[in-house]
């Protein structure tokens, strides 16, 4: 059965709306290659190994596409006769076809797979106290006072969305809250839900709802929300796969006909504006929170992290904490990556260990640009255009207050 062309032509278009995304260009690489379309699909695979070059996917798809693009060898022009291999394919006794089923490989139905436990917890995470402090008051708080909470109506269930730049620690802080909360973890992902065969992304989502029930109290976080959830208005003709399931969504999260009481929903999206306003409302996910660049604490732990366990003089932390203000983490851990090269090249020409010093630090942070300026400028227009309802407050105060 050849790919949903519907579902093809909805991933091209929200690839096109977002080309930076890379879960939903390589869902589309997947979908392509499957449909046959392989020079297609080694185009969005390529792009995708641009920016994330050991991704799962993308690395399959060029495994897979490359292989059906590849021209026969001369020893296999000549294909055998179809009525030959169909002869040889049929066993002759029942003993040969007996033989055939021992020999091959079991049916596996597909599930999905037990939630984990993350781990860590807010312990784990320095610095960024505002955005522990509003999740402790919408999920831990409630928790650990029942009574409390029972007596101003308060249920332990509900839905939170953590957005901002790329690469600063939406995935963690979510893992941080599961620990908290002692809660099983599931991240779920653009490639658990959406399938080509018509309704069975519907299925795949009802089935994560449900395995959340089943271990509760649990954490399902849906890592790229906006790929999942997007705007129903902008798939236009040819999204009824994804009209049904933001719509199936949004039916899971109100729990119609079933208890959500100790499940709670967390999202992340580097783009909220993109997100179905229905998945926005009372009920829903109807709390969010702003997570911005590392402050000063949380980049002073995110440099000494990278830097465990690595040869380094008695260095000031503190002025390269200062130096990279607007960093995110991704970019910190970039620094400390270059700066262990320079190190190690270094001690490889001398025939001995150099361990890294200030100024190798110092010198990567000058080669290393911070990663978000982009994502700032798009921000700042639906922040200056979009914030009738005032969802980007925090954010204005933060352009203001670092004048971007």
């Amino acid at each position: 059965m050849a790919a949903d062309p519907n579902l093809i032509a909805a991933l091209e278009a929200s690839v096109a709306a977002d080309s930076s995304n890379t879960a939903l260009r390589g869902h589309l690489a997947q979908l392509l290659a499957e449909a046959g379309r392989h020079a297609e699909a080694l185009g969005h695979a390529a792009q995708v190994l641009q920016i994330a070059p050991d991704d799962a996917v993308a690395l399959q798809v060029l495994t897979t596409s490359t292989a059906a693009l590849r021209p026969p060898s001369p020893t296999t022009q000549s294909a055998p006769d179809p009525d030959d291999r169909l002869a040889a394919a049929v066993p002759d006794t029942a003993d040969e076809l007996l033989d055939q089923w021992l020999d091959s490989d079991a049916l596996v139905e597909v599930g999905v797979d037990a939630p984990g436990r993350p781990g860590v917890s807010f312990d784990d995470i320095g610095g960024m106290e505002q955005v522990k402090l509003r999740l402790r008051v919408s999920f831990l708080d409630p928790l650990r006072n029942p009574d409390i909470a029972a007596q101003f109506g308060k249920r332990l269930r509900g839905g939170l969305m953590l957005w901002g730049p790329p690469g600063c620690g939406k995935t963690f802080m979510a893992k941080a809250l599961a620990g908290e909360l002692g809660a099983s973890f599931y991240v779920v992902g653009l490639n658990d839900v959406l399938e080509m065969w018509i309704g069975k992304s519907e299925q795949n989502l009802h089935a994560i709802f449900e395995t959340a029930r089943a271990n509760r109290p649990c954490v399902l976080f849906f890592d790229e929300i906006d790929a999942i959830g997007q705007k129903r208005t902008n798939l236009r003709g040819s999204g009824a796969t994804f009209r049904n399931v933001v719509n199936l969504f949004l039916s899971e999260l109100d729990g119609a006909g079933t208890d959500n009481d100790g499940v709670f929903v967390l999202a992340a999206t580097n783009h909220p504006w993109d997100v179905d306003p229905a998945l926005l409302r009372p009920g829903r996910f109807d709390r969010s929170i702003l997570v911005l660049p590392p402050d000063a604490p949380a980049r002073d732990a995110i440099l000494r992290l990278h830097l465990r366990g690595r040869p380094v003089e008695p260095i000031d932390i503190g002025r390269i904490v200062t130096a990279t203000d607007g960093y995110s983490g991704a970019d910190l851990a970039l620094v400390c990556e270059h700066a262990t090269e320079r190190a190690m090249e270094a001690s490889i020409r001398q025939g001995t260990v150099r361990p890294i010093s200030q100024g190798d630090l110092a010198d990567a942070v000058r080669s290393v640009r911070p990663s978000n300026g982009a994502w700032f400028e798009t921000a700042r227009n639906f922040a200056t255009y979009s914030n009738d309802d005032g969802t980007y407050d925090e954010l204005i105060a933060y352009l203001s207050k670092k004048r971007r």
